[in-house]
């Protein structure tokens, strides 16, 4: 059996972890998320969250990465036979879901960024973005046409994809992550320098920063802090687990999913600057209070910093390195999401790296073209509420049972504890025992209330379900027929580092 790969060095890995955790959100849903919950109020849910969830989590997910040394599949084989379908079902609903309209938001990035260099969104950006460039149809069942610039950016993602995934993990993964973290984190310093020097850009960066702890006492403010840390850091992808099994014996645990955590929050932080003093500099400019320059999430990268470009000197190259930015972080969250399946259909099936990624684009880039259509926003939309709301929180609560309630916990806290510089105590048993499934738990119930109530996004009962839950299920669906196939390698023999000293 040919040897597992491994990350060439210690740096190599946290730059891929940081890489995979660093995506499109820490730019755009974070800033807006701390404006609408108490400005700098904010960061006391968020960090509280990040250290009772999030990098207990982490740590959970690098401890089983490393301990049973496999993807998610072959480590939660290795921890409960039964369990195999879990780690599938984690890497197939985002590789086929999440990753297909994740290229797609991308592409639109590329276009943006061509765009850019002479401001060609015109003078409303928002019927340009919503009736030019994605010329959106009424309703997610009037599908439309393939849109050719789209599809052209996104032959160019996938490309890009495959070429690194292609190369393994030493000069594919780490190689490029060496290249695009330094790369995204001297652009982001570029553009918040730039920002905050712009005119009214104190008003932005008031709006921000400034403290409303009345928003404290919202319960809501609370489970989306969650949220966001749980959803930021690529936890329940599968991700961390497989990047985890590349590394050596000897590795720092501990100090890496701390390293990688912090990197991501920091980042997010620091780059909410850049995004404020824009807002402020428009609010300024126009004589708009900053709450009519704001925009959520989308409407913030495509709209309303696109007008920004637009009445700020030297526009068009602040927006080619803002866009640049989105690409680096976009493109170094995909590829580890191809990564994490490619390596679970390795470990079971054998399959040449070589051959599996490049099919495994082919099939990609096909299944991204339904998102490429004047439908397309509107499939994104309903897809990614119910993967992330529901795929991905049900594989962290069902991770939590498996290896506090199922497995011997204390075997990966010994684990962690024997190579790590920062031991692990009971408090991080109680933590993955109880508090985070009960959190994750709450934001489920609270996701399947609200479905409940009236169907997601004011669509109609028959697009959810067919497009929404349709997905869901026939994820799972796949999860238990591939679970159920023989494995064609020895790799399901063994059974950890645990196990074998």
């Amino acid at each position: 059996m040919k040897k597992r790969e491994q990350w060439k060095s210690q740096i190599g890995f946290l730059l891929a972890a940081v890489g995979s955790a660093i995506g499109l959100g820490n730019i755009w849903r974070f800033s807006y998320m701390a404006y609408s919950y108490g400005g700098g109020a904010f960061l006391i849910p968020y960090f509280t969250a990040l250290l009772t969830a999030g990098i207990p989590l982490m740590i959970l997910e690098f401890a089983i990465g490393h301990e049973r040394i496999g993807s998610a599949p072959l480590a939660y084989a290795r921890i409960h036979r039964n369990w195999e379908w879990l780690g599938w079902w984690a890497v197939i609903f985002v590789m086929f879901g999440i990753e297909l309209y994740y290229t797609v938001i991308i592409s639109w990035c590329v276009n943006y960024f061509l765009l850019s260099f002479n401001l060609g969104w015109g003078q409303d950006p928002n019927a340009y973005f919503f009736q030019k460039f994605l010329a959106i149809t009424e309703a997610p069942g009037q599908i439309g046409e393939v849109r050719t610039p789209i599809l052209f950016g996104l032959i160019a993602v996938w490309f890009i994809n495959w070429i690194i995934v292609y190369r393994g993990v030493q000069k594919g993964l780490e190689l490029a992550n060496k290249i695009f973290m330094p790369m995204l984190f001297v652009l982001t310093a570029i553009l918040v320098f730039w920002s905050v020097n712009l005119e009214g850009a104190s008003l932005g960066l008031k709006a921000y920063l400034t403290p409303d702890f009345s928003k404290l006492s919202n319960p809501r403010v609370w489970i989306d802090a969650y949220s966001q840390i749980f959803f930021t850091l690529s936890l329940g992808f599968g991700i961390m687990i497989a990047y985890a099994s590349y590394l050596p014996e000897r590795s720092d645990i501990t100090k890496n999913a701390y390293l990688t955590a912090f990197i991501n929050c920091g980042y997010s932080l620091f780059a909410g600057f850049a995004v404020f003093s824009v807002l402020g500099f428009m609010s300024y400019t126009q004589g708009k209070p900053i709450s009519d320059v704001v925009a959520q999430s989308i409407g913030l990268a495509f709209v309303a910093y696109p007008k920004a470009l637009s009445l700020m000197p030297g526009g068009n190259l602040f927006g080619v390195i803002f866009f640049l930015c989105l690409v680096v972080a976009g493109v170094s969250s995909s590829v580890s999401i191809i990564e994490a399946f490619a390596s679970a259909m390795i470990d079971k099936f054998g399959f040449p790296r070589k051959v599996l990624v490049s099919i495994l684009c082919i099939l990609g880039f096909l299944g991204s073209i339904m998102f490429t259509t004047q439908a397309g926003l509107f499939w994104l939309d309903i897809v990614d509420h119910f993967l992330t709301n529901y795929g991905l929180v049900v594989v962290g609560i069902a991770e939590c049972i498996l290896a506090g309630w199922l497995f011997d916990v204390t075997i990966l806290q010994r684990h962690v504890n024997r190579v790590s510089s920062i031991k692990l105590g009971r408090g991080w048993i109680v933590l993955i025992r109880y508090f985070v499934p009960l959190v994750l738990g709450v934001m489920l119930i609270g996701s399947i209330r609200n479905e409940v109530i009236e169907p997601y996004g004011g669509y109609g009962w028959a697009a959810v379900a067919l497009i929404g839950v349709n997905w869901v299920l026939l994820t799972i669906l796949a999860s238990v027929v591939i679970a159920m196939r023989p494995w064609r390698t020895k790799e399901r023999e063994k059974r950890g580092r645990g196990h074998t000293r």
